[in-house]
């Protein structure tokens, strides 16, 4: 069953510190760090940021879904997920791992002092 974008923007907005702002034509959903997903004004579509691989595994295992963003955005991981197309279940999954790419960075570890 498809997802409605008011749907996909509840999704988007659910995870923790998430944000949505407008951003050119779309609705940018954010973290404090970094976008991880646009939504289309007209509701066709979703933009999520993923890295190269998961963004491969998406496309490769649902190409009728998901599709890379022509031009250099989808070379650095901007995929397109057709809202008329996904279910709600791979949606969330997607945004999940989108989400988590933005998320705060891991603090490196600093080595002990020495006395």
């Amino acid at each position: 069953m498809p997802v409605t974008p008011a749907r996909a923007r509840h999704m988007a907005l659910a995870f923790e510190d998430a944000a949505a702002a407008p951003h050119m034509d779309r609705t940018a959903f954010r973290t404090p760090r970094k976008i991880f997903a646009t939504l289309a004004n007209d509701g066709a579509d979703i933009n999520l940021l993923f890295e190269r691989e998961l963004q491969r595994f998406y496309c490769e295992h649902l190409p009728a879904v998901f599709a890379p963003v022509p031009g250099g955005w989808g070379r650095m991981g901007f995929t397109r997920c057709d809202l008329k197309k996904v279910d709600a279940t791979t949606l969330q999954s997607a945004l999940k791992a989108a989400h988590a790419l933005a998320g705060p960075k891991p603090k490196k570890k600093r080595p002990p002092k020495r006395s």
